[in-house]
Order: C-alpha cells, then sequence, then structure tokens
C-alpha cells in the first residue's frame, strides 16, 4: 500500500515533538512494514525513508493533495487535520482518505465521515467507536535505567496551557513535600495567566527534549498530572510510563486508558494525589516500561491504521454521518 501522510508541521522533529512525532514514527513504522511512504508537509522538512513534497502555503490544500496523490500513485491520503470547509467538501474529495483528529473542539464541532480518533474516550465523545492508539519508535528514547536513584517527581507539559493544570501540580508536590522537576513550564509565568513560584523545591527546566528530557525522565520517581480537560490521548503520560515512572494524575479523558491501577493513581483531588506521592515506592518501574512499551509501540499503531485504511480502500466510510463533539473539553473539577 502507498500511503500519503499530509500534515502541516515540518519533519522530522527535534527535541519536544508532540504530534509531529507521532506523524513521523508512524511513517517510520509503515515503511518498516513493507509499505510505501510519502509526506506532504512544511517546506524544508527531510526523511530518508519516504519521499517528501512541501505544501505552498500560498494556495489552496485540497488541490496540492489530488496532485500528489495522482503524482505519486498513492492509495490514500492520511490527514493529519480537517483540511474540508464542510461536510459536502469531504464527500465530493474524489481521493480515497481518512484524517486522524488529534485534539480537543468546542460542542458541536462536525469532523468528516472519514476520521479518526486517537482513544476510546476521545472516540466515544463524539459519538464514534473509530480510533487508533497512538504509538511512539521507543527505539529513538535512549536507554531505560529502571534502577536508577530517583528522587523528584515531574510534570511534563505545556505548562502555560490552564488546562494542564501546572499550579494544580506544584500543590500536590508542596503537600506531599515532595522535590517536583517542571518539565514544560517557567518559574515566572505571564501568558495565560500570572504565576510565580518561589518555593525553591520545584525546579523548571523549561521546553525540554532529547538527552536532557530523557535524563530527567530516568530519574524520576513518577509523574504529576493534575489535568482540567478531556486529555485526547496523553503522549506525556506514555513517555513517562515508559522510563519506569508512575502517574498521579486526574481521571480525565483518556488517561484511565493508559494507566492501569497498577501504575498509578488518578483523582482529582489534590489530597488524594499528595497521599498516593508518598506511597510511589509500591509501584514498579517495570510494569510501568512494559505498559507503555508493549501498549503504546509505533508498529501496533500503525497496524491499526492499516486496517482503518483498507476499510476506506474496500468502500466502507468509518461512519455513516459525520461525528461531532458531544462533551465540552475543558474546565473539569479539580478538588484542591
Amino acid at each position: 500500500m502507498h500511503i500519503l501522510l499530509v500534515s502541516r508541521n515540518r519533519i522530522p522533529v527535534f527535541a519536544y515533538g508532540g504530534t509531529e512525532r507521532v506523524i513521523w514514527d508512524l511513517g517510520q513504522s509503515l515503511h518498516r512494514l513493507g509499505h510505501r511512504v510519502s509526506y506532504l508537509v512544511k517546506p524544508r522538512s527531510r526523511c530518508d525513508f519516504a519521499e517528501v513534497l512541501a505544501i505552498d502555503k500560498s494556495q489552496p490544500l485540497l488541490p496540492q493533495v489530488q496532485e500528489a496523490m495522482r503524482r505519486q500513485g498513492a492509495d490514500i491520503v492520511h490527514f493529519q487535520s480537517n483540511p474540508f470547509a464542510s461536510p459536502q467538501e469531504a464527500e465530493d474529495f474524489d481521493q480515497p482518505w481518512v484524517m486522524t483528529e488529534h485534539g480537543n473542539s468546542d460542542e458541536g464541532t462536525w469532523y468528516p465521515r472519514n476520521v479518526i480518533f486517537i482513544a476510546r474516550d476521545h472516540a466515544a465523545r463524539h459519538g464514534s467507536d473509530r480510533f487508533v492508539y497512538n504509538g511512539l519508535d521507543w527505539s529513538a528514547y535512549g536507554k531505560v535505567d529502571l534502577g536508577a536513584v530517583r528522587r523528584n517527581f515531574h510534570f511534563l507539559g505545556k505548562g502555560d496551557w490552564p488546562f494542564k493544570n501546572l499550579q494544580g501540580a506544584i500543590d500536590v508536590a508542596l503537600a506531599a513535600g515532595a522535590q517536583l522537576d517542571v518539565l514544560g513550564g517557567k518559574r515566572l509565568q505571564t501568558q495565560n495567566g500570572w504565576r510565580f513560584t518561589w518555593q525553591p523545591s520545584i525546579h523548571f527546566h523549561g521546553m525540554v527534549g532529547g538527552a536532557k528530557k530523557f535524563a530527567l525522565l530516568n530519574a524520576s520517581r513518577g509523574m504529576v498530572f493534575p489535568v482540567r480537560w478531556h486529555e485526547p490521548f496523553g503522549l506525556a503520560v506514555v513517555e513517562s510510563l515508559y522510563f519506569g515512572c508512575p502517574v498521579f494524575a486526574t481521571p480525565y479523558g483518556a488517561i484511565p486508558e493508559l494507566v492501569p491501577a497498577h501504575c498509578g493513581v488518578l483523582s482529582n483531588s489534590l489530597g488524594t494525589l499528595a497521599g498516593a506521592l508518598g506511597d510511589a515506592a509500591r509501584f514498579s518501574a517495570q510494569a510501568c516500561h512494559e505498559q507503555a512499551r508493549d501498549h503504546f509501540n509505533a508498529e501496533r499503531m500503525a497496524r491499526g491504521y492499516l486496517s482503518m485504511y483498507q476499510r476506506v480502500l474496500d468502500g466502507e466510510p468509518l461512519h455513516t454521518q459525520a461525528p461531532r463533539t458531544r462533551v465540552h473539553p475543558r474546565d473539569l473539577p479539580w478538588l484542591a
């Protein structure tokens, strides 16, 4: 099968990653499984396992996709965001296609019929059961040292996004008398609200990636992640699990699908999570590592998408009508 992956991001991914890392790992895994992959992505992208075409941002996207499909001889196009202005435009598109929704949207937002979500809860909140879990190429993450001395807990995410609730993570660590490494935030925050954290037990590392990020995760006792929205998937959660870190988080969105009872504690109560940090040693680093390695790897993700591609190529739309967001995704309870 020949798959054209379309994204407005640049590849390859460096440092932080996020959705861009998933798109890269998906293409690489499809290639390893014997399929041909092409990318239509942001200019100045490069790839050693697939042909790369550049999006001309001054021109409409869909005609560029159609031309790339014809020129490359691709069997199916996989969009990484909704390129259609209306449900009818999606119906009129004359090439086999699917689309992954990677995030959340406001209640009532529509999606085209061949949309794929990234977790069971994510799909259900749109009245769907079509999802493929994100997976990562763990070979790119360096050595995991499950026997390392671990002293601090960590938060991993964009700390200036209010629904990621960095302040809640700080409050949990302070209540537990624990040291917290913040990966993705600053001591003085001025965007999306003002916050200054003066306590020396809270250590800020900014946006980190690569070897520095892996070293911090290898030295962590666990992840503190009290988000106040329905997490669509939770790449930071599975990355933390991979490095042997139990997860102490709110039970929102896909998080319960990622974190079974033997890999952490889920609660929307500050007191409950703070108490759980004191008992973090009861969780097996090996079990946490295996949870991420075995269930959320890139090959498993690629095989899931291949089954969706085949459905569409066989003439079966993934939904009988355009799904819509049924649940407001943000401002969920946090019992401080």
